[in-house]
């Protein structure tokens, strides 16, 4: 069985990471979600991709090739303009002729859930197969009506109250008549072709859409900043331990941690696993490094800070006596001596934080920063709880960043200094 992935998106909610790269290739636990995502398709049978591609593809194809790496075959299709799901999936019809999975490219799933949606195509003859999933917040997804096993509606994102929290997750199976009800689906009101439209023109005419559950614990929607830190301890809880690079005499390793090759971790460093730290990165000496923390290839974490629940990608450097928690780093950032993220409220309320010019809740109590990349900080700067710092920006030395900083910015703190002579 062949899958299509949908790769084609920027991802415009987490912004400023994905000015510079796709959404599906922010890495989590060392590696990009659109990695992980390949690794459950392989290991639930799938040999063979078509990636549905656009925004900044070359990304995506740089990375992955022909997938011989990764142990699949990759054939790469470029959706024309991003004009929805359906859209997306009508891009592999020359493709497929056959049943087929189709898949987000910007969820975390297990192999196992695959494997679900997979056996029940099998077991009964069906002309689509839904995956649901039961989530605390189904207003942020499209709900699924069932009824003895088989769909029975789709309600896109409901204003009200929902009767279940069942959702769809994203992962379907298709027959190749798929493709004709998508020619024949309408636009939405923002002009595109969503496959859940398609879907329920099939439901309308009597056409069998099957549904089968899978478990919560196995599959993530990765949309907004903040699930990016759930889904790295995600990966990071599955992550088996390795030293591949050198740890000093002195250093302290606790808990499950990796090491990758040509790293070093440094005398007087404690580190407190989960953790992953990416080729050659350089850390301490004096660190502490707590739980859930990925450290990109080529990072430098200088001495005597503290790391915490946090993503830094490639060459970041945090300069020494400095504290990044609850946090996303962007690459190749130099984050100033003493440079501080904030992650907890006074009040110790949730973090709220402004997703396409929407202040949403997070949800979390604890929730640092969210910084672009090629961002440089002075000595002594402060990013209060949930604010992003836009790519390309320079802050200033002793600054207290209290709101959003957009992209390309250089924010500077003015003070006027007054020198006598003592004489």
């Amino acid at each position: 069985m062949k899958a299509v992935v949908l790769a084609a998106g920027e991802g415009q909610r987490l912004r400023p990471l994905t000015y510079t790269r796709p959404k599906h290739m922010i890495p989590v636990g060392g590696r990009p979600i659109l990695e992980h995502l390949i690794n459950s398709l392989k290991e639930s049978g799938i040999e063979e991709i078509l990636m549905i591609v656009n925004y900044k593809e070359d990304v995506i194809k740089g990375y992955f090739g022909d997938g011989t790496t990764y142990g699949v075959k990759i054939k790469y299709i470029r959706q024309k303009k991003i004009s929805g799901t359906a859209d997306a999936i009508l891009s592999a019809k020359d493709y497929v002729d056959e049943p087929f999975l189709a898949v987000n490219g910007d969820i975390l799933v297990s192999p196992g859930a695959v494997g679900l949606v997979i056996t029940r195509a099998g077991l009964e003859g069906a002309d689509a197969v839904l995956a649901g999933v039961r989530v605390s917040r189904p207003e942020q997804f499209g709900v699924l009506v069932v009824k003895g096993g088989e769909l029975t509606d789709i309600v896109e994102k409901p204003v009200l109250e929902t009767p279940d929290n069942l959702v769809n997750a994203g992962i379907y199976i298709f027959s190749p008549e798929i493709f004709d009800y998508i020619e024949r689906t309408e636009p939405t009101e923002r002009g595109e072709l969503e496959i859940t439209e398609s879907i329920r023109l099939m439901i309308r005419e009597n056409r069998k859409v099957l549904f089968t559950e899978i478990p919560k614990e196995d599959w993530l929607d990765i949309g907004r900043p903040w699930d990016l830190l759930e889904a790295n301890a995600r990966v990071l809880d599955r992550m088996k331990p390795k030293f591949l690079g050198e740890v000093e005499e002195g250093a302290k390793i606790k808990g499950p941690v990796f090491v990758s090759e040509g790293a070093l971790v440094r005398a007087g460093s404690y580190i407190e696993g989960p953790v992953f730290i990416g080729e050659g990165s350089d850390i301490g000496p004096n660190c502490y490094i707590r739980p859930y923390t990925s450290i990109g290839k080529y990072a430098r974490v200088g001495n005597a800070c503290e790391i915490k629940n946090s993503i830094l990608m490639d060459n970041v450097h945090v300069g020494h006596l400095s504290y990044v928690g609850d946090s996303v780093v962007g690459e190749n950032c130099n984050l100033g001596a003493g440079f501080i993220s904030a992650n907890l409220r006074f009040d110790r309320k949730t973090v709220k934080m402004r997703v396409r010019g929407e202040l949403v809740d997070t949800g979390r109590v604890k929730m640092g920063a969210i910084i672009g990349d090629n961002v440089s900080t002075g000595i002594g700067a402060l990013l209060m709880p949930g604010v992003t710092i836009g790519c390309n920006c320079w802050i200033g030395p002793n600054v207290v960043v209290y709101k959003d900083v957009p992209p390309n910015t250089i924010l500077i703190l003015e003070q006027q200094i007054k020198y006598e002579s003592i004489q």
